[in-house]
């Protein structure tokens, strides 16, 4: 495993561990729906490709999918947090000034009070 993989699994495995036994459940419901969705998709391209595999060839495209399938949601996550990142300055800076308080205009000294 690279080491950049190392890594995300031992923050995973760090947050798992603080997480409280109703917070794992939903992971882990969470985890099964994403698996049978996969698996479905996987079962469709084989459908679609015209394949016939067995065995040993569908576990090996299967593996294939699957690791195609990580490659691609981690490039649409990468170009998707580069272009929030270069999208927030202009945000922030929208909402410092819709947010930002109307000053008040300094007190004009014409020396006595009107009455």
């Amino acid at each position: 495993m690279p080491p950049e993989d190392r890594q995300i699994f031992r923050k995973n495995a760090e947050r798992w561990i603080q997480m409280r036994p109703e917070e794992q459940k939903v992971m882990r419901e969470r985890e099964k729906v994403y698996r049978e969705r996969v698996k479905q998709e996987i079962d469709a391209a084989i459908r679609d490709s015209g394949l016939r595999l067995e065995g040993e060839k569908r576990e090996q495209f299967e593996q294939r999918y699957l690791q195609e399938r990580r490659r691609i949601e981690h490039a649409i996550h990468q170009e998707t947090e580069a272009k929030r990142q270069q999208e927030l300055p202009a945000l922030q800076e929208k909402l410092k000034k819709e947010f930002q308080e109307p000053s008040t205009p300094a007190p004009t000294s014409s020396g006595s009070p009107k009455k």
